[in-house]
């Protein structure tokens, strides 16, 4: 009987019954407690609605109870590996590997734990392929692997075949996309980015930054982050911690990111931690990213009143931390970026959560209570493509470290061209077709002139070079730079004379770096958040002048720029005569703007009041 009523359950759980399924598991277990079979599949049904620890105490059960099943091996290592618990999961993946030495799926979950590990990972993704070549699984995972060591190429072939054989798998068609930007490879760009909207437009999954790239309209944008956080972001449903008060009168602010190491916004965030009022104030850093040991990072656990290391803890034991601290607010900077955890922002580590700098667009989900944007990025009339509420600061919302290195001198080593400079030191991904048909057309109109692009691969250069050359310019005319230190690299704005900017997708780091060093930069500004960035900053050091409404008056402008030298020279004069004092550099105004916004955020949370956008006015 036993065995009848378990491939009962199991036929239930396969038509999607999973309340007949779970009711049939429990008579089950209540006639046999100990059947493995039983305990195997309640876990597989804890797993499908969202209760990951719970099944995870299954699958420890099964396992004491028989060690010899594989699946439970494999099963609690996927468990493990979205809980951060990535040493348990290899070391589960391995044995599961083992005991079914012929389960590719076991192998290919282990390799991409391994991604760091190229050999070891490439070894399990080609053995997964030798006994399955038409395994999606395998080739995405070879993809992930070729992108993550910068072989964007092959990382795109590998991802467009995993597509191919299993359409189901959009998020590898969203990845191959990517990965072709990365490298500037721009064929079928108009039937891609088609593919991309008609997806959208039918409730499908795409990569959240994608639509950045490209320029997705902000209500296609709503959509796609409300799917994509409904298929891809898990619940995690947990009684509450009782949480630390501190009775001090202080509020405790706590950011959480994965790029406190020599990362953009470790270089734009720092001057903030070291501005924060401690008398009001208390700041923890929580980290789930690598240490490098870089000055960025030494110097972000100088500014922190505590830096706490959140590698390889799961949403509980996170949460656990949270409470022992007594955070009131927490203030996520990565949002849909590379290496987010987003288990803990639904664990709600904190009362009140913030979205703040890393992602520019919503989540799509009730994970965070509100956005940190500004009048320009962000404005009220908004509010409908975001489930968080608009915060408005008064200049900008990007902050700035005014302790980032100054300028010097012009190092004539780096400067290419006794004509004149113009300066898109964006990554490759930024740029578009029609993008670098404009700029190709300014050198046409410039003779004089080159253009400093930015390539920390490699893999874009010789595709802009040929799109150069089909457009009728010199490829030579065009000159690449690579990764390099901050100062370094703050040092190549100083031969430039001029700063494009990219859109749809705006410079953020990119352009405050060009405004800082003194290069004025020509914008476009655009229907989203990310294609505003460059607005908000140039109205921050008080040159609107330059922002432009569309591709044709952003054009007419560089070139008129370009052909007026006495102009360009003023508007480059105006940014160093207010380096010191635009609000835009001025860290210390910037941060009590930003703490006021803390504080009525926080006296509403203990008011009981609903949830609200609010604009800070300007402070002196």
């Amino acid at each position: 009987m036993p065995t009848d009523l378990l491939r009962a359950a199991m036929v239930a759980y396969r038509q999607g019954q999973m309340a007949t399924a779970e009711g049939m598991c429990t008579a089950l277990l209540r006639a046999q407690p100990g059947h493995s079979g039983g305990l195997f599949l309640r876990a597989v049904l804890c797993v499908a609605t969202g209760r990951d620890d719970a099944a995870a105490d299954l699958f420890q059960t099964v396992l004491t109870l028989d060690p010899a099943i594989a699946d439970a091996h494999g099963n609690l290592a996927m468990i493990r590996q979205r809980q951060g618990r990535l040493i348990e999961a290899e070391i589960l993946f391995q044995r599961a590997a083992t005991l079914a030495p012929d389960n590719a799926g076991w192998r290919i979950g282990r390799a991409l734990l391994r991604l760091n590990r190229p050999q070891e990972s490439a070894c399990d993704f080609r053995y997964a392929l030798s006994q399955d070549p038409a395994s999606a699984a395998a080739w995405r995972g070879l993809g992930l692997l070729y992108r993550r060591q910068g072989n964007l190429t092959a990382a795109a072939c590998a991802l467009d075949r995993a597509y191919r054989i299993d359409p189901t798998l959009e998020l590898a068609d969203s990845e191959a996309f990517g990965c072709r930007l990365q490298a500037a490879d721009w064929r079928d760009y108009a039937s891609r980015r088609q593919r991309i909207v008609k997806r959208i437009d039918q409730g499908g999954v795409v990569l959240p930054l994608l639509m950045q790239w490209i320029g997705i309209d902000p209500r296609r944008q709503h959509r796609a982050a409300t799917t994509i956080f409904g298929t891809h972001v898990a619940p995690a449903p947990a009684s509450p911690i009782p949480r630390r008060n501190r009775g001090d009168g202080t509020l405790t602010i706590a950011y959480l990111s994965a790029d406190y190491h020599d990362h953009a916004t470790a270089h734009l965030i720092t001057g903030l931690f070291e501005c924060h009022d401690r008398r009001h104030f208390r700041v923890l850093a929580g980290c789930y990213g690598p240490d490098d040991d870089s000055a960025a990072r030494r110097r972000i656990r100088a500014a922190v009143d505590s830096f706490h290391s959140l590698s390889g803890l799961t949403a509980d034991d996170a949460a656990m931390w949270a409470a022992s601290e007594g955070i009131d607010i927490l203030v996520d900077l990565k949002g849909y970026t590379a290496g987010a955890r987003l288990d803990l922002l639904s664990r709600r580590l904190a009362p009140v959560q913030v979205a703040y700098l890393g992602y520019p667009g919503t989540m799509g989900g009730a994970v965070l209570d509100y956005l940190i944007g500004d009048p320009v990025v962000t404005p009220a009339s908004d509010q409908p493509y975001f489930t968080e509420r608009l915060v408005l600061l008064p200049d900008s919302y990007q902050v700035n470290d005014r302790k980032r290195p100054l300028p010097g001198a012009c190092d004539p080593s780096v400067r290419s061209t006794s004509g004149f400079v113009f300066g898109a030191l964006h990554p490759p991904h930024k740029l578009t077709p029609d993008l670098f048909a404009c700029w190709m057309r300014l050198l046409w109109a410039v003779p004089d002139a080159c253009l400093h692009l930015y390539d920390p691969h490699g893999a874009a250069t010789p595709n802009l070079r040929a799109s150069a050359q089909a457009a009728g310019i010199d490829p030579d005319r065009l000159v690449f730079a690579g990764p390099a230190p901050l100062a370094t690299h703050l040092a190549r704005y100083r031969a430039i004379d001029l700063c494009l900017d990219s859109f749809p997708y705006t410079g953020h780091t990119t352009s405050s770096d060009a405004l800082w060093m003194g290069v004025p930069v020509v914008t476009c500004r655009g229907d989203a958040f990310a294609a505003r960035v460059t607005a908000s900053l140039l109205y921050a050091v008080g040159l609107p002048e330059l922002i432009a409404d569309d591709q044709i008056g952003y054009e007419t402008l560089a070139l008129s720029l370009a052909r007026n030298r006495d102009r360009l020279s003023r508007l480059a004069a105006h940014l160093e005569r207010v380096r010191s004092t635009a609000p835009l550099f001025d860290t210390p105004r910037f941060t009590r703007h930003l703490e006021t916004a803390y504080r009525l955020m926080w006296e509403r949370h203990t008011a009981g009041l609903a949830l609200a956008g609010f604009s800070i006015p300007p402070q002196t």
